[in-house]
């Protein structure tokens, strides 16, 4: 095994078995350097892999801290719903609808939703629990003629459940961004973000197999609680 893959490896054990409790500081880098007789770069390589992963971020000045002690990967790839991806993970999750509303399809909404100025637009504001902790708000917004019969009940289940089960509509392909943003009054109120001063949003405007647009959604999730991945080809 080589130092970096040494390195990384009984830190990740350190961390999952917590040894190193979430908040804990990483040995430094010359601590390290020291322990395993290993370069400053192989050093970096491993801590830098553990960010990458969700599972510890540096601080300037002060160190390494652990992030999480179980991040969950969010895969950019597919396009899945909440209660399709995370039970199936182990863990305890809940959804709570906070908000549930229609409003006109004006303003700044318009550079996201193809649909015409002041159609009716299904507003629902979605609080994600894992394992008690609130740690995603999903913003959705659904054009009400495209998606009609939407209801909290059923926002509290799976609307893409929903939408092909019970519509019969083939849910086709999203156009996807994601970002760090600095939280919003949302965030603050319906996160628990433990002094994070940014989330990471997921953006996706998603479409039927018949080229409707049916929704535009932001999901806001927290920073320690997540890791993002994707699998890309030449």
């Amino acid at each position: 095994m080589s130092k970096y893959n040494q390195i990384y490896s009984d830190l990740l054990a350190s961390i999952t078995t917590e040894r190193l409790e979430r908040g804990a500081r990483l040995p430094s880098e010359t601590e390290l350097m020291d322990s395993y007789q290993a370069s400053r770069g192989t050093v970096r390589k491993a801590i830098e892999q553990l960010q990458e992963r969700g599972f510890a971020q540096k601080v300037h000045g002060k160190g390494t801290f652990v992030l999480s002690t179980n991040p969950i990967e969010f895969q950019l790839g597919g396009i899945v719903s909440f209660q399709e991806t995370y039970p199936r993970l182990g863990n305890d999750v809940s959804t709570e609808v906070v908000e549930f509303t229609q409003i006109p399809l004006e303003g700044p909404l318009l550079e996201h939703i193809k649909a015409a100025e002041g159609s009716l637009i299904t507003r629902i504001k979605r609080v994600r629990r894992i394992d008690g902790k609130r740690v995603i708000l999903d913003i959705n917004h659904f054009v009400s003629d495209v998606i009609p019969g939407l209801s909290r009940d059923i926002a509290e289940q799976s609307i893409y459940a929903f939408i092909e089960q019970t519509l019969q509509l083939q849910i086709a392909y999203a156009q996807r961004t994601i970002e760090a943003v600095p939280r919003s009054k949302d965030d603050q109120q319906h996160l628990d973000l433990d002094g994070q001063s940014h989330v990471i949003v997921v953006s996706n405007q998603t479409f039927l197999q018949d080229g409707r647009q049916f929704e535009y959604t932001e999901s806001r999730h927290t920073l320690d609680k997540f890791y993002f991945s994707d699998v890309a080809r030449r």
